[in-house]
C-alpha cells in the first residue's frame, strides 16, 4: 500500500466525524461491556480458587457430603485407612449476624490436625491468651477480611445467631493464614455443640500417603462412604462454579457482541455512503494508475482504524465500568455466584488483545461489502456521476439469501448445547439478523405499495427511488433493523420472564405471612419448640413448615437443593409443567434437573437420605427460577420419618379470616424477639423480587436504548450523505417545478418508508430471535422454561416512534442539499 495515499483515505474520516464518532461510539459500547463482563468475571473466579485452595491446603482429596453434613463416624474410619496419610475434619456453617442480614463463615476446625493438611487455618491468640484460647467454646478467631468488615477486634464480641437464639463469642485472635477472605475459625467440638450440630461435619481433607494417586486414593475410599457424601480433586469446586456462573457470563457476552455487531452495521452504513459521496475521486485515482485490490485494501483500512479506536475506547470503558460494578456489587455480577468475596481488578492482557482484535474485525467487517463495490464500479461510470443508483446491489435483491438464512436459523435451533453454551441459539440469532437485512429492499418494496393510492408527487417520486435502488434501502435501514431487532427481542423475553416470574411467585408463595431464622443452609432454624410456638401465635389458622439441604446426585454435578415441605399427593401446589404421574412415593423434580440428570415423570431417583440411599417416583416436573444447578421437593413427613431431622428454614403461615399480617407479625416479634425472625409478606416477598429481577435487566434497557439511538443516528447520517450525493437530482427535481416542500417531503417518504422497513422488519426478526431466546438460549443456559409474553402496546409505540423520527431525521439531514439553488445544482451539466 503506497503511505502517500494515506491522507485522502485515512484522513477522509475526519471530514465526516459525526457518522465516525457514531460508528466507533457503538463498537466501543459492545467491547466495554464484553470486556467488563469477563474482568469481573475473571476476577471472581481467580479469587474464589484462591480462596479454594487456601482452604482446601496441602489436600489431595476431599470428603464431602449435603449442606446438613455427615455423621462425624465416618472420619474415625477414613482415618486409619492406610492410603491415608494425614485428615483433617471441618464443619463449615454460615452464620447469620445477630439482628442482621450478613452472614459469615465459621469453620470447626480440629487444631491438632491442622498443621498437616491446613495451615493457613490455624487459629493465632491475641496478646493476653492462654495457649488453649482456640479450645474454648467461647472463643472464635477471625481473618484480617472479617475483622475489617465487620469492624471488630482482638477482645470484642461477636454476636451470632444459632437457631432463634443469640450466640455471643468473644474474638480470641485472629487467622492471618486467610488473609483475603472472610472467615472465621473455631474449635470443632465448640461449632458443633454451640450451633447446634452435635456428631455431624461437613468435611475431610485427605492427604494421601506418598506414591498413591488420586485416582487409587478415590477408588479406594469409595466403597467406605455412606450414600450422599462423596470423595472429590478439591479443584472440583472451581469447575462448579465456573460452570454455574458461565451460562450468565456468556448471556451477557452476548448481548455486548448484539451490540458490537450493531456497530458494525453501522460501520457498514457510513462507509457505504462514504463510498457514494467519494466515489468521483475513487474513479479518478483508478484513471491514473490506483489498482483495484489496493483501492479496497485502503478501504478496509478506514474500517479497521475505526474498529480499532472504538475497540481501545471500548476496553477503557469497560475496566472502568468493571471497577465500579466492583465496588457496587463485589463479582457477583448481580447474580450472586460470588458473593461474599471481594475480587481484585487485574490487568489481562490476552483479554484487552482479543477485544481489540475483536472491534477491529467488526470494523473490517462493516467496511467489506461498501469497499468490495467501489472497487468494482467502472472509473468511467462514476467519472459521469452517474452510478449511484448501482452502488451496494443497485437493483438486486436477494430473497434466496433471505430464506436460506432463516432456514439455517431453524436448523441452528436444533443443535444441542455444546459445554452448556447454547451456541447453535446465538448462531440462529445472527442468521435471523442476516436474513432480515437480506428482506429488507423487499419489504420496503411491499410497503411503498400501501402509499400507491396516494397521487402526490412527492411520494411517487420516492417510492420509485426505494424500488430503483433498493440496495440504499440496506445502507440506511440495517443498522434500523439491527437495533429495533434487539430492543424488541429483548422486550419480549424480559416481558415473557417478568410475567412467568410473577406467576411462579404467586404459585410458590400462597400464604399470607412468612416467617425465617436465616436463610437456608445457615445457623438460624426453626428446632420443634419453636415450631410449636409459631403454630400456637393467635391468628394463625395453619402453618406450612420448609426444610431445606442439598444432595449431591453426581460427583462431577453441584449439589441438588432438597426442599421438604407439606405437598398433597398430586403437587397441585407446586407449579407443574408437562406430564403428572399419580404414586405412592413421590418427588417432584425442577426443570434443571430433568435437563441435567435424564429424569422424567414416571421415572425412578435415588436420593441418599441420612446416609441411606432411598428410593423415590418422579411424580412431576415443577418450574424453578431460584435455583439454577437443580431443586427436588418431598412431602415434609416423609422427609422426617425417613432422616429423622426435625428442624425448619422457613415458616408459611396461613391466617385466620379477619387477621392481618401486620398484627400477626407483632405477636411472633414478641415471643421470639424482634432480633432473631425475618418476616415478610407474600406481597412484599414478589415486589421484592421483581426489584430484583428489574435491576439485573437494568443493563439490558440500556444497550436497547443506546442501540436505537445509534440506529437514527444511522438514518440521519445515512440520509445526509445520500443527500449530497443527489445534489443534482434535486436541483432537476427543482427545475421541473417541485418545491422544496415538496422535496423536503420526498425526503420524508424515503426516511419513514426506510425506517418502516427497518422497524417492520426489526419486529418480525425481533420476535424470531425473542422465541430463540426464549426457547432454545434459556432453557439450555439456565435450565427453565416460561410462558410467552407479547407487550403488544409497547411494541407499537416503540415502532410508530421510530418511524417518525426517522423520517424527522432524514428530512433534517437533507436540509442542507435541498437549500443549494436549483441553478447551481445542475451547473456540472452544462
Amino acid at each position: 500500500m503506497n503511505r502517500a495515499l494515506a491522507p485522502a483515505f485515512l484522513g477522509s474520516l475526519g471530514s465526516r466525524r459525526l457518522t465516525t464518532l457514531l460508528s466507533m461510539l457503538a463498537i466501543a459500547l459492545g467491547i466495554a461491556l464484553g470486556v467488563a463482563v469477563q474482568v469481573i468475571h475473571d476476577a471472581a473466579l481467580d479469587e474464589f480458587d484462591h480462596g479454594m485452595r487456601t482452604l482446601s491446603g496441602e489436600a489431595d482429596l476431599q470428603i464431602v457430603g449435603p449442606r446438613g453434613g455427615f455423621a462425624d463416624a465416618l472420619f474415625e474410619i477414613v482415618v486409619l485407612r492406610p492410603e491415608v496419610a494425614a485428615a483433617s475434619p471441618l464443619l463449615e456453617t454460615e452464620a447469620r449476624l445477630f439482628g442482621e442480614a450478613r452472614m459469615l463463615r465459621v469453620i470447626g476446625v480440629d487444631i491438632f490436625r491442622l498443621a498437616e493438611v491446613q495451615p493457613v487455618l490455624f487459629p493465632q491468640p491475641a496478646a493476653g491468651e492462654d495457649r488453649f484460647a482456640a479450645l474454648r467454646d467461647d472463643a472464635i478467631f477471625l481473618s484480617p477480611g472479617a475483622m475489617q468488615a465487620l469492624g471488630l477486634k482482638a477482645g470484642d464480641t461477636l454476636k451470632l445467631q444459632s437457631g432463634l437464639d443469640p450466640l455471643p463469642l468473644r474474638v480470641a485472635g485472629g487467622v492471618p493464614g486467610m488473609a483475603g477472605q472472610q472467615v472465621a475459625v473455631m474449635d470443632i467440638a465448640a461449632a458443633q455443640h454451640r450451633f447446634g450440630r452435635a456428631g455431624m461435619i461437613s468435611r475431610i481433607d485427605l492427604r494421601l500417603r506418598e506414591g498413591l494417586d488420586l485416582t487409587a486414593g478415590r477408588e479406594a475410599l469409595g466403597p467406605l462412604l455412606p450414600a450422599g457424601v462423596q470423595v472429590l480433586a478439591p479443584e472440583r469446586a472451581r469447575q462448579q462454579a465456573a460452570g454455574l456462573s458461565r451460562a450468565y457470563r456468556v448471556n451477557l457476552t452476548m448481548l455486548a457482541v448484539i451490540a458490537l455487531v450493531t456497530g458494525g452495521f453501522l460501520v457498514f452504513s457510513t462507509q457505504a455512503l462514504s463510498v457514494v459521496r467519494r466515489r468521483t475521486e475513487f474513479a479518478f485515482l483508478r484513471a491514473i494508475g490506483l489498482a483495484r485490490q489496493e483501492l479496497m485494501r485502503w478501504l478496509l483500512a478506514e474500517g479497521a482504524l475505526v474498529g480499532a479506536i472504538g475497540a481501545a475506547a471500548g476496553v477503557a470503558l469497560g475496566y472502568g465500568l468493571a471497577a465500579a460494578a466492583l465496588t457496587l456489587l463485589g463479582g457477583d455480577l448481580g447474580a450472586g455466584y460470588f458473593a461474599g468475596i471481594t475480587p481484585r481488578l487485574a490487568f489481562e492482557p490476552i483479554v484487552v488483545a482479543v477485544f481489540l482484535a475483536l472491534g477491529t474485525v467488526a470494523g473490517v467487517v462493516g467496511a467489506w461489502l461498501p469497499a468490495r463495490e467501489a472497487a468494482t464500479v467502472s472509473p468511467a461510470m462514476a467519472l459521469k456521476s452517474g452510478g449511484d443508483a448501482a452502488a451496494l446491489g443497485g437493483g438486486r435483491r436477494h430473497p434466496g439469501w433471505a430464506l436460506g438464512a432463516a432456514l439455517l436459523a431453524g436448523a441452528a435451533c436444533l443443535v444441542p448445547p455444546w459445554a452448556g453454551i447454547p451456541v447453535g441459539g446465538y448462531v440462529a440469532v445472527a442468521l435471523l439478523l442476516a436474513a432480515g437485512v437480506f428482506a429488507l429492499p423487499m419489504l420496503a418494496a411491499r410497503l411503498s405499495r400501501v402509499l400507491a393510492p396516494l397521487r402526490m408527487v412527492p411520494v411517487t417520486l420516492a417510492r420509485s427511488r426505494l424500488a430503483a435502488v433498493p440496495g440504499h434501502v440496506v445502507v440506511a435501514g440495517a443498522g434500523v433493523l439491527a437495533s429495533a431487532a434487539l430492543a424488541v427481542a429483548m422486550a419480549i423475553m424480559v416481558a415473557s420472564f417478568r410475567h412467568s416470574v410473577d406467576d411462579w411467585l404467586a404459585q410458590i408463595l400462597p400464604a399470607e405471612l412468612y416467617a425465617r431464622g436465616a436463610r437456608a443452609g445457615s445457623s438460624g432454624y426453626f428446632d420443634p419448640a419453636a415450631q410449636a410456638l409459631i403454630a400456637g401465635t393467635p391468628g394463625v389458622a395453619k402453618v406450612d413448615f420448609i426444610r431445606h439441604d442439598t444432595v449431591l446426585l453426581a460427583p462431577d454435578r453441584p449439589a441438588v437443593v432438597l426442599i421438604a415441605r407439606p405437598l398433597t399427593a398430586d403437587g397441585r401446589e407446586l407449579p407443574l409443567v408437562g406430564e403428572r404421574v399419580a404414586t405412592d412415593r413421590p418427588v417432584w423434580i425442577s426443570e434443571a434437573v430433568a435437563d441435567l440428570y435424564g429424569y422424567g415423570a414416571g421415572d425412578t431417583i435415588g436420593l441418599p437420605l441420612a446416609g441411606e440411599l432411598r428410593e423415590f417416583t418422579v411424580a412431576g416436573v415443577w418450574r424453578d427460577y431460584a435455583r439454577q444447578s437443580g431443586a427436588i421437593m418431598i412431602p415434609l413427613e416423609r422427609y422426617r420419618t425417613l432422616s429423622g431431622d426435625r428442624l425448619a428454614n422457613d415458616a408459611a403461615l396461613h391466617l385466620l379470616p379477619g387477621e392481618t399480617p401486620a398484627a400477626v407479625a407483632a405477636r411472633l416479634r414478641e415471643r421470639f424477639g424482634g432480633e432473631a425472625l425475618e418476616l415478610a409478606q407474600a406481597g412484599e416477598i414478589r415486589a421484592i423480587s421483581l426489584r430484583i429481577f428489574d435491576r439485573t435487566f437494568a443493563v439490558t434497557y440500556l444497550l436497547e436504548a443506546v442501540a436505537v439511538v445509534i440506529g437514527l443516528f444511522g438514518v440521519a447520517a445515512s440520509f445526509a450523505a445520500l443527500a449530497a450525493a443527489r445534489r443534482r437530482e434535486f436541483g432537476m427535481l427543482r427545475h421541473i417545478g417541485l418545491t422544496r416542500r415538496q422535496v423536503g417531503l420526498m425526503l420524508a417518504t424515503e426516511g419513514a418508508l426506510t425506517a418502516a422497513a427497518g422497524a417492520l422488519g426489526g419486529l418480525v426478526v425481533g420476535g424470531a430471535i425473542s422465541l430463540v431466546l426464549v426457547e432454545v438460549v434459556n432453557r439450555q443456559s439456565f435450565h427453565w422454561s416460561m410462558d410467552f409474553r407479547v407487550p403488544f402496546g409497547i411494541l407499537a409505540a416503540f415502532c410508530v416512534t421510530l418511524v417518525l423520527l426517522a423520517a424527522l431525521a432524514a428530512v433534517l439531514a437533507g436540509r442542507q442539499a435541498m437549500r443549494q439553488e436549483a441553478v447551481m445544482a445542475v451547473k456540472e451539466d452544462w
